[in-house]
C-alpha cells in the first residue's frame, strides 16, 4: 500500500435512509487504494519522462448531482502562476507525486468555472452535511480512490486522526489507521462561500429529514451556513416553517432580523399561531407592530390574542388549532372533519365537545371515536366530565394536570369553561426544560 493510501473502496460505508445506523460496505468490481488529499497537496507535478514542471496546489470536482464526484482536474503553480491541468492530461496520481501524460502545458491562468468545486479551499477543514443521522462533520480528510480508471472522491474522514498525522513525523503518521470514514454519497458539502456557485444545499436531501433535524443542524451551524440551509429549505414554504417552529428563540431572532418585513410576515403565517406568537414577543418592540400588521386577517387576530397572556401561563402556551363539536354531532361526522382539519396532528388526537352556549362539556379520544359506533353522539363516545385549566394556570399546574392524567393535550377554559385552545405536550417539556438541552443531553448535531 503507498503511503497516504488508507485502506480500501469496499471499506467506505455505504449511506442507508437517514436513520438506520446502516454501516455496509460499498460494492465495486475492484477494491482499489484509498488516498488522502493531504497526501497529494504540494506534491511534485512531473512529466512523463520524471522532470519536475511544478506543484499540485488543489484538485478540482464538478458535482453535478453524482454519489461520487470525479476530478475534473487539479490547478498546479509555477512559480506565482496558478495553471489549470485537465483530467485527461493526468498520467496517474500518488502520494507525494502527479505524473503527466506529456512534456507541455498550457501556460493561462487558472480560472475557476460555474459549478467547480476546489477540494482543499472549498471542502477541506470545512463544515459538511452528513445527511445520514442529520449532523455536521468537519472535513478534516478526504479520501479518493481510482475506480475503473477514474479518480473519484467516495469519502471523508472526520476524526482527528488525520490531524495526527500531519503533526507526527512520517514514518509514525503512516502507522496510524483510519478514522470512521463517512461515504462521500451521504454528505452535502456548504456552497454559498464558493465565488463561482449557482446554487445552495440539494432541497431534496435535507426533504429526507424531520425539520428537528434541520433545526438542530441550523443551531450548530455558523450563521452563514445556518443561512444557506434555511434558503434551501425555503424552496418548501410549509418545511422553511416547521423548521422555524423547532428553532430555539436566539435563531429565530437572528434569522427573522434579516428578513424585510413582507418576507418575515409570510414566514411567521404558515407558523402554528403559538409558535408565531412566541416568535414576535421576543422580537424587539418596533418589530412587533409592523409584522403583525402584515399578518393575515385571521392569523392576526390569533397572534395578538395570545400575545394578550402571560406566556408561561396556559393562555400563553395554549394552541388556537382544535376540532371541538356539537355534542350530538354523528361519530361519522366528527371522523370527517378530522380528516378535513387543518388543525395540526398533535391538536386532533382528541375532539372536543360543545353545548350550545359554547362550553367544554367532553372530550373524546380519536382512537376511541374510531372504535364508536358511526351513528354514535360525541358527547356519548367522550368523557362526560372532561379535565381542563383556566387561562391563567402557570405551568407547573399544567404539567401536573397532564401527568396525573396521561393527557397528550389539556384543554384551556375562559371563566365560563369556553374552550380557548389546547395545551400540547410538547410545548410543556420545551418549557421545562432547561435551555439548550439538546446540547446538555448530547444531542447537538455538530461533530468538529
Amino acid at each position: 500500500m503507498a503511503s497516504g493510501a488508507v485502506g480500501t473502496l469496499a471499506d467506505v460505508p455505504r449511506p442507508g435512509p437517514p436513520d438506520d445506523g446502516a454501516h455496509t460496505t460499498l460494492q465495486a468490481h475492484t477494491t482499489p487504494q484509498l488516498l488522502h488529499l493531504s497526501a497529494i497537496l504540494r506534491s511534485p507535478l512531473v512529466d512523463r519522462r520524471g522532470e519536475r514542471l511544478g506543484r499540485v496546489e488543489d484538485l478540482i470536482v464538478r458535482p453535478a448531482g453524482k454519489p461520487h464526484p470525479p476530478l475534473s482536474g487539479l490547478v498546479m503553480s509555477i512559480g506565482h502562476r496558478e495553471l489549470f491541468v485537465p483530467i485527461d492530461r493526468v498520467e496517474s496520481i500518488a502520494a507525494g507525486r502527479v505524473s503527466l501524460t506529456g512534456e507541455t502545458l498550457d501556460l493561462g491562468r487558472f480560472e475557476r468555472r460555474a459549478g467547480e468545486r476546489l477540494l482543499a479551499r472549498d471542502v477541506s477543514a470545512r463544515h459538511l452535511i452528513n445527511v445520514v443521522g442529520a449532523r455536521l462533520v468537519r472535513a478534516n480528510e478526504i479520501e479518493m480512490a481510482c475506480v475503473d480508471g477514474h479518480w473519484q472522491v467516495v469519502a471523508v474522514d472526520p476524526s482527528g486522526k488525520p490531524l495526527l498525522r500531519r503533526l507526527l513525523p512520517k514514518p509514525l503518521a503512516d502507522r496510524i489507521k483510519p478514522g470512521n470514514v463517512i461515504n462521500w454519497a451521504s454528505i452535502e458539502p456548504f456552497v454559498s462561500h464558493v465565488p463561482t456557485a449557482r446554487m445552495r444545499i440539494p432541497y431534496r436531501k435535507l426533504a429526507r429529514l424531520r425539520p428537528a433535524q434541520i433545526a438542530d443542524l441550523v443551531e450548530a451551524a455558523s450563521h452563514a451556513e445556518g443561512e444557506e440551509i434555511i434558503e434551501a429549505v425555503g424552496v418548501d414554504r410549509e418545511l422553511e416553517a416547521d423548521v422555524f417552529e423547532e428553532l430555539d428563540a436566539e435563531h429565530q431572532r437572528e434569522f427573522i432580523a434579516s428578513k424585510p418585513d413582507a418576507e418575515a410576515a409570510r414566514l411567521l403565517a404558515r407558523m402554528a399561531p403559538d409558535d408565531a406568537a412566541d416568535l414576535i414577543a421576543d422580537l424587539d418592540q418596533e418589530r412587533r407592530l409592523p409584522l403583525l400588521e402584515a399578518l393575515p386577517p385571521k392569523q392576526r387576530a390569533m397572534v395578538r390574542s395570545l400575545l394578550s397572556y402571560n406566556p408561561e401561563t396556559a393562555g400563553g402556551l395554549m394552541s388556537p388549532d382544535f376540532l371541538a363539536l356539537a355534542a350530538d354531532t354523528p361519530v361519522a361526522v366528527v371522523l370527517d372533519a378530522v380528516r378535513r382539519a387543518d388543525a395540526p396532528p398533535e391538536t386532533l388526537t382528541t375532539v372536543y365537545a360543545l353545548d350550545e352556549e359554547k362550553r367544554l362539556t367532553g372530550s373524546a379520544p380519536l382512537v376511541r371515536l374510531l372504535k364508536a359506533r358511526a351513528d354514535s353522539r360525541l358527547g356519548d363516545v367522550g368523557e362526560a366530565d372532561p379535565v381542563f385549566v383556566r387561562v391563567d394556570a402557570d405551568i407547573h399546574a399544567i404539567a401536573r394536570k397532564m401527568s396525573d392524567y396521561n393527557l397528550p393535550g389539556l384543554p384551556v377554559v375562559d371563566r365560563d369553561e369556553h374552550l380557548l385552545g389546547v395545551v400540547t405536550i410538547d410545548d410543556v417539556l420545551e418549557l421545562l426544560l432547561p435551555t439548550g438541552w439538546r446540547s446538555v443531553f448530547g444531542m447537538t448535531a455538530a461533530d468538529s
